[in-house]
């Protein structure tokens, strides 16, 4: 059927009037910008010419870039120059260097940890020596940052290093020779109880897929049966190194991830190519309020496709996809181009990103902001922020405390004495425990110390103090309020007491750490692991197991 003259006219009007339309309001947003850029050159000129004090143009530059990135998600950001290295060694898991975790405990520059076969280790450096000078330059006075930024450098280059060490009267000096580092991202696998595999993941930097698949091969051989997949408080890294982990447990073909931007050629599903290790073997997952991005792909593929049981807490929330843009100078842009979107069709970014717990993770996401969605086995799961464990456990932390003797470096110290007192007197990590005898010995070094602190219920008295005096209520409220102050500073008398089987395990880590670094530091933790432990108990209870990837719980 031929339409007609008349509607032809129209139609071609209406098409018109669309297209001059869709220019105006392009021409509308390159007008925008155009206008916009030229309020902020002609603002910067006048600050730069007239502002009383002098500025520096490139600090005042980068506040400015970096507010206006704030302003849309936590992760867009400018990274100057100066800062590309950090970047690649985040990427790339590799750096110029000489193995060493530093930190600073009150005003000291200490070695936290050190590399197994690094420079450092080579040189004769030790957990515990302070850092005084590098190439002759004092480091009192330098941030961790700029120590770190000092100790990196070129391949096959020198950094001479004086150090104060526990028990030796004057300064060490070391001639470390850099080279490249390759920060592991699988620190520690093993058998850690009968048949049950453990293979703890750090971070998704280059060959993370390779290292889980190798480990997980060379556990099937010793005999592993089952296998916990710890992602707790990992960050996330690269996209590719998720869906090769994913691949390790699921089938090639499978859809692991899909991405959807602003930007078509954004828009991907990537699937597992690779032939798996095994598909059937029992797994748990460990997640923690802190594993983010690349760990919450495969904690949800694994959950997606009825995999694994995820055991922990609800995850950070990061399903956003960065790329980087070169920028003039060197400098790069780090922005959000896309969402990820696991195989139910969830996408695991937090609805509202911008308000998080004081320790980065979601709160309380209501449920009529959530959406339902169905795991290959038809068990309900939810969008809204991060994945949620198929089984919860409540991850109580350490004491008031416990914190401040960790925080106050008593314990670490006191580690660091015991080392150098028994330094032939090596403690196996699933043995060693900390005696009465050696806790009576931790308490009385530390008598006289001052490791103050204040419990949140001191801080929660103190708001009703402030709050009664407003409302004119504290006199009538005063000697009940003075009598609970007294009661909780009689009990934190006892707290050595109380708590003295967290600090036990705490003191326990940090002395195995001496002989065995990183990997004694994670095998000796496992005895009061409650996630391990409750990893262990799903395994030996099938029936329960099953039960959770079936039909949910």
């Amino acid at each position: 059927m031929k339409l007609s003259n008349k509607i032809i006219i129209t139609l071609l009007a209406i098409g018109l009037i669309g297209l001059v339309s869709f220019q105006v309001k392009k021409n509308d947003r390159y007008f925008e910008i155009i206008k916009n850029l030229d309020v902020f050159t002609t603002l910067y000129k006048e600050l730069n010419t007239y502002y009383v004090d002098e500025i520096n143009p490139t600090e005042i530059m980068e506040t400015g870039i970096e507010a206006m990135l704030e302003s849309l998600d936590p992760y867009t950001n400018f990274i100057p120059e100066d800062r590309i290295e950090d970047y690649r060694i985040m990427s790339t898991g590799q750096y110029g260097g000489i193995g060493t975790t530093m930190g600073k405990i009150e005003d000291r520059h200490v070695v936290m940890m050190i590399f197994e076969g690094s420079p450092a280790e080579i040189a004769g450096l030790k957990i515990g020596d302070e850092l005084v000078e590098i190439n002759s330059i004092p480091v009192e006075d330098y941030s961790t940052d700029e120590i770190n930024t000092l100790l990196k450098g070129q391949i096959g280059t020198i950094v001479e290093v004086k150090v104060n060490r526990t028990g030796v009267k004057k300064p060490l000096e070391f001639s470390i020779n850099r080279d490249r580092i390759n920060i592991e991202s699988v620190p520690y696998y093993g058998l850690i109880e009968g048949d049950i595999a453990y293979i703890r993941l750090t971070e998704f930097s280059s060959g993370a897929g390779a290292s889980v698949r190798s480990a997980l091969v060379e556990l099937k051989g010793k005999g592993a049966k089952k296998v916990i997949l710890d992602l707790r408080g990992n960050p996330g890294g690269l996209l590719n190194e998720s869906i090769e982990v994913s691949n390790v447990f699921i089938p090639k073909g499978l859809e692991v991830v899909s991405t959807k931007g602003k930007i078509e050629e954004w828009n991907k599903s990537y699937t597992s190519n690779k032939n798996p290790v095994d598909i059937n073997i029992p797994l748990t997952v460990l997640i923690s309020n802190n594993s983010a991005s690349a760990s919450e792909i495969v904690a949800g593929v694994m959950q997606d496709y009825d995999r694994g049981v995820l055991v922990g807490q609800r995850s950070f929330g990061k399903g956003l996809v960065q790329a980087t843009r070169p920028l003039s100078y060197n400098s790069q842009l780090k922005i959000t181009t896309a969402k990820y979107y696991i195989p139910s069709g969830r996408c695991i970014q937090a609805i509202d990103y911008s308000h998080r717990n004081e320790d980065g993770s979601i709160g309380k996401i209501p449920d009529s902001l959530k959406s339902e969605f169905k795991t290959r086995a038809g068990r309900v799961v939810y969008d809204g922020g991060g994945v949620s464990p198929d089984h919860d456990v409540v991850n109580k932390g350490y004491a008031p405390i416990t914190i401040q003797l960790i925080k106050k470096g008593f314990i670490f110290d006191f580690a660091t004495e015991y080392y150098y007192q028994n330094p032939d007197n090596k403690p196996d990590p699933n043995k060693f425990a900390v005696s009465d005898k050696l806790y009576s010995d931790f308490t009385d070094w530390v008598s006289g110390k001052d490791y103050s602190y204040t419990t949140a219920t001191e801080e929660t008295i103190k708001d009703l103090k402030e709050t009664a005096d407003k409302d004119k209520y504290f006199e009538f409220i005063k000697k009940e309020i003075e009598a609970l102050e007294n009661e909780i500073q009689e009990h934190k008398q006892e707290d050595l007491k109380v708590f003295q089987s967290e600090i036990k395990r705490a003191l326990k880590e940090e002395i195995i750490s001496r002989y065995h670094k990183r990997q004694g530091m994670i095998e000796s933790s496992f005895e009061n692991d409650e996630e391990v432990e409750a990893a262990i108990k799903l395994f030996n209870d099938e029936a329960r197991y099953s039960n959770i990837l079936q039909a949910g719980e």
